[in-house]
């Protein structure tokens, strides 16, 4: 399989305009979410060194590490994506003339969903925490670079949402419906909670740009 994060930006938007199923929805709210900590990450780099800020030198330098960690496993979710689409298609195929034939192809169609729920689960996972991180980006940083922060916590809500359809669109056909609750529970709090913090971010920032002057 072609490794996407290797792609050059034309090639991986080519790619996502084609007619093959991957990369798809999961590996683009990946990939928005890596572009939105990946500003988290210029916002320290803006800052440190900076003698203006120097009480948040350290915050700076641990919020920046952060913020790399993140953006690469977000890149990394981009394959893992893909290579979970794989078994799912492969079930798809599988005959059903048997009854044999018929619970085989529920047991790893049961199984393949669930793994395709879970990956966009944890994209949703680094989304909430790459908000958390902006904010505080947000509040230390340079303030030259504010709006930055509140880009990248924008992207990173639209990354978090169009995750959790993901999520959904694979926990409607489980049948393990206590799995499927499960799942949509923990991804509807990250919805609640990090679509607020995001626009909160956001509007804050909107709200010093936009002020009249005193």
């Amino acid at each position: 399989m072609t490794e996407f994060i290797e792609m050059s930006v034309r090639q991986f938007v080519s790619e996502l305009s084609g007619k093959r199923p991957t990369p798809g929805g999961g590996g683009a709210s990946a990939l928005v979410g890596a572009v939105g900590i990946a500003l988290g990450g210029m916002v320290a780099n803006l800052t440190i060194g900076k003698k203006k800020y120097a009480d948040a030198e350290e915050d700076m330098k641990r919020l920046k590490v952060a913020a790399y960690r993140i953006q690469k496993e977000l890149l990394a979710l981009i394959s893992k994506d893909a290579e979970a689409f794989g078994p799912l298609a492969g079930a798809y195929r599988m005959p059903t003339e048997t009854e044999e034939e018929r619970a085989s192809k529920m047991r790893v169609m049961e199984a393949a969903l669930k793994e395709s729920a879970l990956i966009p689960l944890e994209m949703m996972k680094r989304c909430a925490e790459a908000i958390d991180l902006l904010g505080e980006l947000a509040r230390k940083g340079s303030k030259l670079a504010v709006s930055d922060a509140a880009c990248g916590a924008i992207l990173c809500k639209a990354a978090l949402q169009s995750a959790w359809l993901n999520v959904c669109v694979n926990t409607m056909s489980i049948r393990d419906r206590a799995f499927s609750e499960r799942t949509n529970e923990e991804g509807r709090k990250l919805i609640e909670a990090y679509s607020a913090l995001a626009d909160e971010i956001y509007a804050e920032a909107e709200y010093d740009f936009t002020r009249a002057p005193a």
